[in-house]
């Protein structure tokens, strides 16, 4: 205690909170230091030192892509996971975190291209291994910045050896992966539409696509009917008639070879009346549609019709079209297909079928290859249109031989060629288009490039997905077994990935492009792919030693394939392996190969995006070489959207950085916010919600400034449980029961619920009222006092269980705190959560305070009024009469001292309903309070208004409570 000079002045005397933790957090300033600090103290390795032997947990980290500065979403993400960590750290694991980065793909290659083309260089006329450094130097600088920008935000772990896909070792091992697939008969060339960039000249998949809404052309039109084969006692009078289509890609008429329809619609014969138009059927004309649909086509025609009779299923199987571009070279028949794919909601009831250009259009197809064959009609899909979106001379009439040289798709920008028009004008031509029209729809783009994509037929690399791998399984079956087999938060992501495995088709690994690992096979003239582990060990080998460099390095060819084999037969294959094969394959090279880590991953975390990206392919990567998934759990996240729910963008200036919230808020101001988010769902920041959360920061950092304060005092003397009062007791059963709830929040990954919890205890249990209660205690008390000595116990333990919580969500603050509390030691993170002794559970006291504090609120709810009309100054001024007319409440006060608990300086308690204009709660309990004045002097030193006030000579002006401590503090002297 400081001596005091002046006997009237006790403010000296007072154990008043003393700390140098400031108010102002200062977070911009403070956070870096403290960084700085676990840097130079090397914590990554003292955290890992002491969770030697321990058991392990790995959160596999998905790897954002090294291609700009981090946004909110990777913080968001990237906070999740850091408190993930920690927090299983703390809680007896050996939780290691290793940050990952993907390297390779179109993002980066595409940005290399522009600036070559800004400098007027050609990438072909580059070597391609020297290409392929700039875009391995341009990954490195982006993976050094967001490195730097990630531990600004508090994020622990293994930066000096992160995991990178263009790792020498993780290109051979993705390699390695690769040719597993390849060597177990599950990779296979073949054609088949996929989705292509003619900006990026590349497949892409479906991950790779993002959809938005444009208009497009759309026609209706006329497949004349050639033939009707049925029965010879059946007559049909549909030789006449016409099969109406409707596409919303006209240029996709030339890869047309069959009409889909559906056994399960209802189709009728209709007959032209009359026309209004310029173009298109005329009265007379039969047309065959779906009953449901025909009106609208009708009218957009301005056609007037009939309905002449029903056409049955039988009827529609029975017809052969011809093509409506028949007299351009499209000579063959054109058949009919019962498709399960057709649907009566759209359109005329009959899909347009171009087996080079769908999905369902190529499966539609395929189906009935066989059967087509044995008709006499080909089943060779034609590749009508090139990679760089021009007519090959499989479209006659459009291609490079057709008059005005080929019609484009698409060109190098993304803009709309003239294909659609001269096919529009040709069917117009050949008086088989129907109506024509516009519509907007959704439509694929790339999600790199923001450009429409096309469907093509294209020979490409694929992994099946239901061929039998020699165990009875396939791919497929293999993957939904492990989907029921994993662990999902929140629970729908299950279903959700289940519907995608089982709806996608074969997996397409190839791209055109040169960044990346390459599909390191050898084929013959049939895609057989050589199969000798000689040739395979010999790229792993130079793959480990240069990178897949070696791939295209000089005279690659010539070492890979040695002396055994004839350079003539077999091809060199140059394509690249699909980015999400090269991030699906990193539980091989990071948890299989890292004896810091585990194989299989305890939790993959990422955004709800990835369903369809790296959960699924690392889903389908791990089966296929090791049958099951490589993770046991699988945590999503929603996306972060502006404060008013829209979807952040530069245009509206809505964007939130997370680089600007540190600079002006701090980091923990950040993770509080994700802390405090529904993250399973779609999210909202702005600048309200950071202010909220601000203001909520500083909450939690007065309570932890005050008991800091008050530990100042602190002579870390232990208390028996036994000896404590029944309000400190109370205070450990709320600490045991927040402990349960604090454990299973974090296994539950429920951030909100424990941030929640937590800050509500420190406000309003805390600081609204055990520390209000005994301020007066600690402030005031003898140095002897049992009363204070288990307060400061108590507060100890609370300060240890709040910033031990908190640590693995607000790292920065937590650290301040605990080192501020003790300089000497280490870090908050290398500590274990707090171990609870069973006794602390108390619930029969719990129960009890929750009468003794609805008693209470009645009080404070009386005194508020006496305040607010100004009859009091502060509640030490009154001394209320409590009537309570409830037994049960008035036995829970039995025993206490309740004028201290509701911090007036007395009290007086009696049964009874109480007079009628006493103050009552709205809450029903049986309780009513009549203020009055309390009686005797005020206290100069704790302020209290008694009756003892000058019962002791040696101090008149204190009570007989601060006396007795005066003295005892005079005699410590």
């Amino acid at each position: 205690m400081t001596d005091t000079t002046d006997k009237n002045d006790y403010s000296s005397t007072l154990y008043l909170p003393q700390t140098d933790f400031p108010m102002r957090a200062g977070l911009p300033q403070k956070e870096p230091e403290i960084a700085a600090r676990w840097k130079e103290m090397g914590l990554y390795k003292k955290l890992r030192a002491s969770a030697s032997g321990r058991t392990k947990f790995v959160l596999h980290d998905g790897p954002p892509y090294a291609n700009g500065n981090i946004h909110i979403g990777h913080a968001l993400n990237k906070v999740l996971k850091d408190t993930i960590t920690r927090s299983f750290q703390m809680r007896g694991r050996d939780a290691n975190y290793v940050p990952g980065w993907d390297c390779h793909g179109l993002p980066i290659e595409w940005k290399i291209e522009e600036a070559y083309r800004a400098k007027g260089k050609d990438k072909n006329e580059v070597p391609v291994n020297e290409f392929r450094k700039e875009c391995r130097d341009f990954a490195q600088n982006w993976i050094n910045i967001q490195s730097d920008e990630f531990r600004r935000l508090g994020i622990e772990g293994d930066f000096d050896h992160p995991y990178t896909t263009m790792n020498y070792h993780s290109e051979a091992r993705i390699a390695g992966e690769l040719l597993k697939i390849a060597m177990s008969g599950q990779l296979y060339r073949g054609s088949k539409p996929i989705m292509w960039s003619v900006v990026e000249r590349t497949a892409l998949a479906e991950a790779e696509v993002e959809y938005h809404e444009v208009e497009s052309d759309t026609i209706w039109v006329k497949f004349p009917v050639r033939s009707v084969v049925l029965d010879s006692d059946q007559q049909t009078d549909l030789g006449t008639a016409s099969i109406v289509i409707w596409t919303t890609t006209p240029w996709t008429i030339p890869g047309n070879r069959a009409i889909s329809y559906s056994s399960r619609i209802e189709y009728g014969l209709y007959e032209v009346t009359a026309a209004a138009n310029d173009f298109g059927p005329q009265p007379g004309e039969k047309l065959i549609f779906a009953d449901k649909l025909a009106a609208d086509p009708f009218a957009k025609a301005k056609l007037e019709f009939k309905r002449l009779r029903a056409v049955s299923a039988d009827e529609l199987g029975a017809i052969t079209c011809a093509h409506p571009l028949a007299d351009l070279g499209y000579s063959f028949a054109v058949p009919m297909l019962d498709g399960d794919h057709v649907t009566d909601d759209a359109g005329t009831g009959f899909v347009h079928t171009a087996p080079g250009h769908g999905r369902e259009d190529f499966d539609a197809w395929m189906a009935k290859a066989r059967e087509l064959e044995a008709r006499g009609i080909s089943s060779k899909i034609p590749f009508t249109v090139g990679d760089d979106g021009f007519y090959t001379d499989e479209a006659p009439g459009f291609g490079p031989s057709a008059e005005g040289g080929a019609a484009r798709v698409m060109d190098d920008n993304g803009k709309k060629g003239d294909a659609n028009k001269r096919v529009i004008d040709a069917l117009i031509a050949a008086n088989n288009l129907f109506a024509r029209g516009r519509i907007k729809h959704d439509y694929p783009h790339s999600w790199r490039s923001k450009k429409p994509v096309i469907f093509r037929n294209t020979p490409q690399w694929f992994v099946y997905m239901d061929k039998d791998l020699g165990d009875g399984s396939t791919l497929r079956t293999r993957a939904l077994s492990a989907i029921d087999d994993t662990r999902f938060v929140p629970a729908g992501g299950q279903n959700r990935l289940r519907a995608m495995i089982e709806q996608r088709p074969d997996w397409v690994l190839s791209r055109q492009r040169a960044w990346g690992v390459p599909i390191c096979v050898f084929a013959d003239k049939d895609g057989n792919v050589l199969k000798d582990e000689k040739v395979n060990q010999r790229i792993l080998a130079a793959f480990e030693a240069e990178g897949a460099d070696a791939w295209f390095a000089e005279g690659a060819k010539e070492r890979f394939l040695g002396n055994e084999h004839d350079g003539d037969k077999w091809t060199m294959v140059t394509d690249i392996l699909d980015v999400w094969f090269d991030s699906g394959s990193t539980h091989a090279f990071t948890l299989e190969d890292r004896p810091d880590l585990k194989w299989p991953a305890d939790v993959y975390l990422e955004g709800s995006d990835q369903h369809r990206g790296w959960f699924h392919s690392s889903l389908l990567e791990s089966c296929a070489t090791r049958g099951r998934a490589p993770y046991d759990a699988v945590i999503t996240h929603g996306f972060t959207m502006a404060e008013d729910g829209r979807k952040m963008s530069k245009s509206l200036g809505n964007q939130v950085f997370p680089q600007d919230v540190m600079n002006q808020s701090g980091a923990d101001i950040l993770r509080l916010w994700v802390m405090n988010t529904d993250y399973w769902e779609d999210q909202r920041l702005g600048k309200t919600i950071i202010q909220t959360n601000i203001d909520n920061y500083r909450k939690i950092r007065n309570t932890i400034r005050w008991m800091l304060g008050t530990l100042a005092h602190d002579k870390g003397e232990d208390i028996a449980y036994a000896d404590l009062p029944e309000l400190e007791r109370l205070m450990l059963h709320r600490l045991a029961e927040l402990d349960q709830l604090v454990r299973t929040g974090y296994d539950d990954f429920d951030f909100k619920k424990i941030a929640r919890a937590l800050t509500d205890f420190a406000n309003v249990e805390l600081s609204a009222f055990y520390f209000d209660i005994r301020k007066d205690t600690l402030y005031c008390d003898a140095p002897s006092s049992l009363k204070r000595r288990s307060a400061l116990f108590v507060i100890r333990k609370l300060f240890d269980c709040i910033v031990l919580w908190f640590a693995p969500m607000m790292p920065f603050t937590t650290e301040e705190a605990w080192l501020s509390r003790d300089p000497n030691a280490e870090s908050v993170h290398l500590e274990q959560f707090p171990s609870i002794p069973a006794e602390w559970m108390n619930e029969a006291l719990a129960e009890k305070w929750k009468k003794v504090r609805a008693v209470r609120r009645v009080v404070t709810g009386a005194l508020e009024i006496e305040r607010k009309d100004k009859r009091i100054g502060s509640s030490l001024e009154a001394a209320p009469e409590v009537f309570i007319a409830d037994a049960e409440l008035m036995a829970a006060l039995d025993g206490l001292d309740f004028a201290e608990i509701c911090i007036t300086s007395d009290i007086m308690l009696k049964s009874g309903e109480g007079p009628a204009d006493a103050f009552r709660a709205d809450d029903g309990a049986k309780v009513s309070v009549v203020p009055t004045l309390a009686e005797g002097r005020k206290c100069a030193r704790s302020w209290k208004i008694t009756k003892d006030v000058g019962s002791d000579p040696d101090y008149p002006d204190v009570s007989a409570r601060d006396a007795q401590a005066l003295r005892e503090l005079a005699a410590a002297k």
